[in-house]
């Protein structure tokens, strides 16, 4: 089985990086620190290295320990965390240079880059996957794992509100509050507090909203330009995809921000009922969920939002 062979490379590996994807969310940044903490239970260690993360996280246990960059060329074993292809993944020359991979995933477009793949698109987090993990290795899940744990359930439902959570997710949050797991905590540190760039952020984003398709679809942006303007960190655009989603009558929500000046875009786009984001993302190279997905295109403003559109339009007509 894929979990024993998994456990077994981990015991073999003397030298063990975890890595997860560019701007990574709570699922990514808690999946990587809770893999580090249950390694840690093995008797291993393991470097996490993550380039950029929202400072928001910096309150999850071991988030002092997470690396830019190692010194360390070729790792016995590298594991990749809540990331379906091998593009997406930051610092991925630390994967391709590794004797042996691990891909522990989430993502139905996940295209199984590891040597060895745990990939469970039922799961709503990649977070949970870990509590099941746990629990087949025997792994006691402390309060530091549970906290990480929580985070990644919580950001990647919307606080529980998404489709796709199971009876699991309930069951496997009700066992971390018996653990001493501080929900209202979590929720107030990665999703209820706003840095001051987001929130200035918001307001631009607000402003330059439109709806397309009947009200349909929403769209806004921002661009290098606005990012520089409110000294805004990695991380700082998060949530920001939302403002349009929860409009009455939007059944898709567009959010673009300009890639480092470039003439392209990073796109964000939300949706519910039947309209599969991640179908649209697959078409210019990206990916995700059925009603969470991203991608990267390349034109201004205007280019990106009609090269979408041209796509959307074929699910709203």
């Amino acid at each position: 089985m894929t979990l024993d062979e998994i456990l077994k490379e981990i015991k073999q590996a003397e030298k063990i990086v975890i890595l997860t994807h560019e701007s990574p969310d709570g699922d990514a940044v808690g999946s990587a620190l809770a893999m580090k903490l249950i390694i840690e239970k093995l008797g291993k260690n393991a470097d996490v290295i993550i380039p950029e993360y929202s400072r928001l996280f910096r309150f999850l246990p071991s988030a002092e320990d997470i690396k830019v960059d190692s010194e360390i060329q070729k790792y016995d074993l590298a594991i990749s965390v809540d990331c379906a292809n091998l593009k997406r993944l930051a610092q991925n020359q630390y994967f391709e240079n590794a004797k042996k991979t691990i891909v522990i995933d989430h993502h139905g477009s996940n295209n199984m880059y590891g040597d060895l793949n745990y990939v469970n698109p039922v799961a709503p987090a990649c977070c949970e996957i870990l509590v099941s993990m746990s629990e087949y290795y025997e792994i006691p899940i402390s309060k530091e794992i549970g906290t990480c744990i929580m985070t990644g359930i919580i950001t990647d439902t919307g606080g529980f509100r998404y489709r796709g959570i199971t009876p699991d997710t309930f069951e496997y949050t009700a066992e971390l509050i018996r653990l001493g797991v501080d929900i209202p905590y979590i929720y107030k540190r990665a999703m209820g507090t706003k840095t001051k760039a987001n929130f200035e952020l918001t307001k631009r984003v607000i402003d330059r909203l439109e709806l397309l398709e009947g009200g349909q679809v929403s769209f806004s942006y921002i661009n290098s330009q606005d990012e520089l303007e409110v000294n805004a960190e990695p991380g700082d655009h998060e949530g920001l995809v939302d403002i349009g989603k929860d409009i009455e009558g939007v059944k898709v929500s567009i959010f673009i921000r300009q890639k480092d000046n470039e003439n392209a875009y990073k796109v964000s786009l939300r949706s519910e009922d039947d309209i599969n984001v991640s179908d649209i993302c697959l078409l210019f190279g990206g990916g995700g969920h059925p009603r969470a997905a991203g991608a990267l295109i390349q034109g201004n403003v205007e280019e990106v939002k009609e090269k979408l559109m041209k796509e959307i339009r074929k699910w709203t007509e």
